[in-house]
């Protein structure tokens, strides 16, 4: 399948959950007319580096823009639903302004559910994270939240960097990613006197 891209550091979709986005970039407005026109739906993948044309991770997820507000000054608001994981499989030689790529689509295992003991010892690491990073959190409305929305949930705000973040998207069923979730919690929630916050390079 062709999919128009938009590259962005740290911002990652996972089907079922919604990404907002502030559209406004030349290119980008031009590739959101287009989304529009068509099918509404665009690829969301980081680059590898922070850098105009960087190469791209080989995984993204689809998103269907679900709202969209267009502004006067020809930015837009959009809120973008997760519908599925992709592959790369070659970037397009193409003459719009933004990127395009060919993809195929991950498959998708439904209805996965985290054992007791797996949800119970992630709570547990969070807990000890957020307290450890000073978050807030309402851990009421949390216990409510069904395995998938928690982790995914959790893996799509955490504040950890591009390549982290890369590893869980990538993680092949909600287990894995819930076992890599809580090694990053720990790896992320300690500390250097002298260095600041640990980063994975």
């Amino acid at each position: 399948m062709r999919l128009s891209i938009f590259p962005l550091t740290g911002a990652l979709l996972y089907p079922g959950l919604q990404l907002p986005l502030h559209i406004f970039e030349p290119r980008y407005r031009a590739m959101v007319t287009d989304a529009l026109a068509r099918d509404r739906r665009i690829g969301m993948i980081q680059p590898q580096r922070a850098e105009e044309g960087a190469p791209l991770f080989t995984v993204g997820c689809i998103g269907k823009i679900a709202d969209v507000e267009a502004l006067d000054d020809g930015c837009f608001n959009l809120l973008l639903e997760g519908e599925s994981r992709f592959r790369l499989l070659r970037e397009l030689d193409v003459v719009t302004p933004f990127r395009q790529i060919e993809a195929e689509l991950l498959p998708e295992m439904e209805h996965q559910a985290l054992s007791p003991v797996e949800r119970a010892g992630f709570e547990r690491e969070a807990r000890r994270f957020a307290e450890a990073q000073g978050y807030r959190v309402d851990w009421e409305a949390v216990t409510t939240l069904d395995d998938m929305s928690l982790i995914d949930g959790v893996s799509q705000i955490a504040p950890f960097d591009a390549a982290a973040k890369q590893a869980l998207l990538e993680a092949p069923d909600l287990a894995a990613r819930c076992e890599l979730l809580v090694q990053l919690m720990q790896f992320f929630g300690r500390r250097d006197s002298d260095e600041g916050r640990v980063t994975l390079q």
